[in-house]
């Protein structure tokens, strides 16, 4: 059933946060599991948080029937998809179309933070940092150390971490595998996208289907709220472009929201199971205002600095977080609950972590905990 939401042209609707909580998860296929496939969902998602290397993974089986991790890792061999610094200049794993065009629209932004590194660039030639770097990795790919090196030789007065951080800024660089792949470890080794796939990357194109896709996978949103997800600014002029074709509603706030007309927007009475989501879930950093999932009481709890930690959505919204531990063949997954859970939640959590260990590990012996709820209200 459909949100119910009334309207006149003066007086858009006002979208309750947990009518905008049913309506993000169902797009983010979290209201329940997808019989898409993995390439199918990390492009309808626009791409996996990737910045450590097992949550793409552990993003799907929240989402998807069926999933084998040996999907995606697949996926990965044959360059469907790749590793690459896009949005929020954090690493993502994207399709290798969206690879290939993403990245030059965002590329501004990533110019841009060289700003901060400027005083380890001084005498520092751009272009040719940029051409040596191009040449270098896709002479072959080269690890991160090893690039450091070369450039260092040819810069040596320059900050080596500022030397790296602009060859990554300046070209658009890919993880090549085995780095990523399930159950195989690697060095960080780089390329470019061309030179992986083979193909050169499309031409900066406007930013209008970009600002749809995300809406079908992130909204009813705000400008802010796109602007955050995707670290781009002055989406403003995009968005009144693209007003003729959306709907608009309002939060609690009174926040404009944009949406497109035939994407679900569910009753906010429909039920969402328990998922267990990794650190990075893009769902949890995919808006300004991080209500809709995060509970305001909760908020900052799940992560300190650039640390973040597996988290477990119930009822739809942030309740605890959890963590495994491996010992010889048993696996654990403690669970540590934000706030009181009750017996009929953590009936379901169980039932959930149970399917998640069966998915994600391939352990003899599992075990489920509860740790102590710790009331710091």
């Amino acid at each position: 059933m459909a949100a119910k939401t009334h309207r006149t042209a003066a007086h858009p609707a006002v979208l309750s946060t947990r009518a905008l909580n049913r309506a993000t998860l169902e797009r983010q296929l979290l209201l329940r599991r997808s019989a898409m496939g993995a390439e199918d969902a990390v492009a309808h998602l626009v791409g996996l948080q990737a910045q450590n290397t097992r949550p793409p993974y552990f993003q799907l089986a929240s989402r998807l029937a069926g999933f084998d991790p040996a999907d995606l890792s697949r996926l990965m061999e044959s360059r469907a998809v790749v590793r690459i610094v896009t949005l929020r200049s954090t690493l993502h794993t994207h399709t290798a179309e969206d690879a290939l065009t993403l990245r030059p629209l965002v590329q501004p932004a990533r110019e841009r933070e060289l700003t901060a590194f400027r005083r380890g660039l001084v005498g520092v030639d751009l272009d040719r940092l940029a051409a040596l770097s191009r040449e270098l990795v896709e002479e072959r790919p080269r690890p991160v150390k090893e690039l450091r090196a070369e450039l260092l030789a040819r810069w040596p007065d320059a900050d080596p971490l500022a030397l790296t951080v602009a060859a990554r800024c300046l070209l658009p660089l890919v993880q090549v595998t085995p780095r990523g792949l399930w159950g195989r470890s690697g060095q960080v080794a780089l390329t470019t996208v061309e030179s992986w796939l083979g193909r050169s990357a499309e031409p900066a194109s406007a930013p209008d289907a970009l600002v749809l896709r995300y809406l079908r996978a992130f909204g009813p949103a705000s400008v802010k709220d796109m602007q955050a997800w995707a670290g781009l600014t002055r989406l403003k002029e995009v968005f009144e472009r693209l007003r003729p074709g959306l709907l608009t509603f309002r939060d609690g706030n009174g926040v404009e929201l944009f949406d497109v007309p035939d994407a679900p927007r569910p009753d906010p009475d429909t039920p969402a199971p328990p998922r267990f989501l990794p650190e990075f879930d893009n769902v949890l950093l995919g808006h300004a205002d991080r209500a809709r999932v995060i509970p305001p009481e909760h908020r900052g709890r799940n992560g300190v600095g650039n640390q973040s930690y597996g988290t477990v959505l119930v009822d739809g919204f942030l309740r605890a977080l959890w963590r495994t531990d491996r010992a010889g063949g048993a696996v654990t997954l403690t669970v540590q609950p934000l706030d009181r859970l009750g017996r009929a939640d953590r009936a379901d959590v169980t039932r959930e972590a149970v399917r998640t260990l069966s998915v994600m590990t391939d352990a003899a012996d599992h075990d489920v905990r509860f740790a102590a709820f710790v009331d710091v209200g």
